[in-house]
């Protein structure tokens, strides 16, 4: 894996503009380089790399404890340290997540819909690796290996660019990938990792068309936000994850408060987190005082609106603000509605089309939901958590989109390939 010397973070408009440029090159080498690459060459990589994570627990968590330390001195919120952090829990998913990938089918080369046309040609689409992807992240340091190993399967080489305030834990998985890769015979030009902090580096990856051909995102909306304007090249991404957790009358109670606890509370950081409850008027009064007393252990501050308020008088009123809020945090903003057109009719105007979910034991009702929202993910009778490309068995993801065009929510392999006509004939020429 190339990190060209650790390149010194220097300010240096020309350094900078001549080191982006050569990662640039020599990212197309390696795009052309994995072409020629077999299914079977890439996957002993990937068992490489995650045997490489599992012998560097120690290294790894080393490297994290420090960058927590420099990210607590510099006032990082609860939210930002732990997306940070890295235990063994989650050394353990990023191992079994490349694993995963590797034992995952390779779409690459793949030909659908091959068929005969009155001509005599034979036409179909074969699945082809996108080239070189940019990925800009921050905090979360396993996207270092997630985006490696979803990119180098699918067959693209990949630009990493990871945050400052990860950069020992980065460096550290770094290695592990480095060495990974050489025990395959991989050219380190399949991923590089942008060495330098100097955040003119992003502007120039965002702006390399001749070198990139996609951009993905991976932090705050300020980040997302300035890549979507100022980027040259597509751009895969999600802004906000305001995900909901609608309640139907005729809901199972039991299952419905396990849903709207495990949604809020598995993990407050995610954008998959739930961040607004919406509950059909008639099972109100019987939920939310069961919802209040299942939330307080894990101090989840409760914002209602005013029939909310009536039954948990206690809890703040939650403002028009409160229901665009991604908090990603202990924070959950509760609403009463006059059955689903109120509950769709609300996230229509205030979700982010990210993650939203029903609870319901309507079919009828869960088929419309399913139908009519909007969002890169519904679901039925679960947890909004599950939105998540480990979990949908994707192995990693390199993100979650709420684009329409190309890749919708979580992306793995397949997003990150795209398809071109493939013609087979016999001397076939036209009349």
């Amino acid at each position: 894996m190339s990190r060209h010397n650790l390149m010194d973070n220097t300010t240096d408009s020309a350094d900078i503009d001549t080191y982006m440029n050569t990662v640039g090159v020599q990212a197309r080498q390696g795009s052309t380089l994995l072409r020629r690459i077999g299914s079977g060459a890439k996957n002993a990589a990937l068992v490489a790399i995650a045997a490489q994570l599992d012998a560097a627990r120690i290294d790894l968590i080393e490297a994290n404890v420090r960058d927590l330390e420099r990210a607590r001195a510099n006032g990082l919120d609860d939210a930002m340290l732990d997306r940070l952090a890295l235990n063994e829990a989650r050394i353990e998913a990023m191992i079994e997540g490349v694993n995963q990938v590797a034992a995952l089918p390779d779409p690459v080369g793949e030909i659908d819909g091959l068929r005969t046309l009155p001509s005599g040609i034979q036409l179909g689409q074969m699945r082809v690796p996108i080239g070189v992807i940019g990925i800009i992240y921050e905090s979360r340091p396993n996207v270092t290996v997630e985006a490696a190993s979803l990119c180098l399967k699918a067959g693209n080489a990949c630009i990493l660019r990871g945050g400052s305030e990860a950069q020992d834990s980065n460096a550290a998985i770094a290695t592990c990938i480095a060495k990974g890769l050489a025990q395959a015979d991989i050219p380190e030009a399949a991923v590089q990792v942008v060495a330098t902090t100097d955040r003119a580096a992003v502007g120039h990856l965002i702006t390399m068309p001749e070198y990139v051909d996609v951009i993905i995102p991976r932090g705050g909306k300020s980040l997302i936000e300035r890549v979507s304007r100022e980027a040259r090249v597509p751009v895969i991404k999600h802004l906000d994850g305001v995900c909901h957790v609608y309640v139907d009358a005729s809901a199972d109670l039991d299952k419905a408060l396990a849903i709207a606890l495990n949604a809020k509370t598995q993990r407050y950081g995610t954008c998959n987190t739930l961040e607004t409850l919406l509950l059909d008027a008639p099972i109100a009064a019987e939920l939310l005082p069961r919802l209040a007393e299942a939330y307080a252990p894990h101090g989840v501050e409760l914002r209602g609106c005013e029939r909310t308020r009536e039954v948990l008088p206690d809890i703040a009123l939650a403002s028009d603000k409160d229901w665009q809020a991604e908090y990603l945090a202990p924070i959950l903003a509760i609403r009463v509605v006059e059955g689903i057109d109120a509950a769709m009719a609300h996230i229509e105007r205030y979700g982010s089309q990210h993650t939203d979910a029903i609870v319901t034991e309507s079919y009828t009702l869960a088929r419309r939901f399913l139908a009519e929202v909007d969002s890169s993910s519904v679901m039925v009778n679960a947890s909004t958590r599950f939105a998540d490309g480990f979990e949908y068995g994707l192995g990693a993801e390199i993100g979650i989109s709420t684009n329409k065009l190309h890749a919708r929510g979580p992306v793995g392999l397949e997003g990150l390939t795209t398809r071109k006509y493939v013609v087979l004939g016999d001397g076939h020429v036209r009349s």
